[in-house]
């Protein structure tokens, strides 16, 4: 079992035809069961054509009635990831995963707002994406550094999500499912959302959560783990180095008056029952410690 995908999943790529959707549809195409999962690709410009052996459409809609594909990954340039976003919306897909990266705030509000009250769920933007180690990955990160197992890992960071991944590795701990939320300043999921679906997943035993500076959706996480987590949880914050009114490469990681350092979310974990560790080398060791 896994969250959010899995070997059945149908997927199309908006923006299927540019040379990063291109790419990364092939190196998801040929991950696991990607042959079998990836089923369209969405432009308005090509549709009735062809990527690879995969039929192009013209609008999400038709994408959808003609393969059944329920999960769209969107490749498409900022000025227009947006409007790709509201189409998949408006045509009902369980779930879109934005990896775009340089979206404009203002049409994210705008997106953010039309999505209330709809069913789709939204991973990112700019995000690396989800895996389910050898079943399935739809996003830019290495599939070859995954195995399967019981480890679930939530990041707002595409290279710590991997960094984690990889100290996994070396203790022989597979994972579950692996979600890169993304680090802009509004986007879809958050850390608790991840994790209350983690929680509920019996094939999870434990949950590796990575945060930033910025906001303080790591803090309202670990007040949700306190009261309702069954599972132990390990934890890191990006930026413990970056003084306020600093920020690292997300739009989100900025502390704002003082608020949302490394510092106070890590004390707040702390206080929450999280195990943390101020080294991001020791996500792994510390993990294995607690299970």
């Amino acid at each position: 079992m896994s969250i959010l995908i899995g070997r059945d999943t149908k997927v199309m790529t908006q923006g299927i035809t540019g040379k990063t959707g291109a790419f990364h549809t092939r190196m998801c195409r040929d991950y696991a069961n990607g042959p079998n999962c990836f089923v369209a690709g969405v432009n308005p410009n090509k549709a009735g054509e062809s990527f690879e052996g995969i039929p192009i459409y013209g609008t999400v809609k038709e994408a959808k009635e003609q393969t059944g594909a329920t999960v769209s990954v969107i490749y498409v340039p900022p000025p227009f990831a947006a409007a790709a976003i509201d189409e998949a919306v408006d045509a009902e897909l369980d779930l879109v995963i934005c990896i775009t990266e340089g979206v404009p705030v203002r049409d994210m509000i705008r997106t953010r707002d039309r999505m209330q009250g709809k069913k789709t769920i939204l991973i990112g933007p700019n995000c690396p994406g989800v895996i389910t180690p050898d079943e399935i990955k739809i996003g830019i990160m290495p599939g070859q550094i995954h195995k399967k197992g019981r480890i679930g890992v939530v990041s707002r960071s595409g290279t710590l999500t991997y960094e984690a991944v990889g100290q996994l590795m070396e203790r022989g701990l597979g994972q579950s499912t692996c979600v890169g939320i993304g680090g802009d300043p509004v986007n879809g999921l958050k850390h608790i959302d991840v994790m209350k679906m983690f929680n509920d997943d019996p094939d999870t035993d434990a949950v590796i959560m990575v945060g930033e500076i910025g906001g303080d959706a790591e803090e309202t996480c670990a007040r949700w783990v306190k009261a309702h987590m069954r599972k132990p949880v390990v934890g890191f914050i990006a930026g413990l180095t970056a003084p306020p009114g600093k920020r690292m490469g997300h739009a989100g990681a900025i502390i704002s008056g003082g608020k949302g350092t490394a510092q106070e979310k890590l004390a707040v974990m702390e206080e929450c029952g999280i195990k943390v560790t101020r080294n991001p080398a020791e996500m792994g060791k510390l993990l294995q410690a607690v299970i």
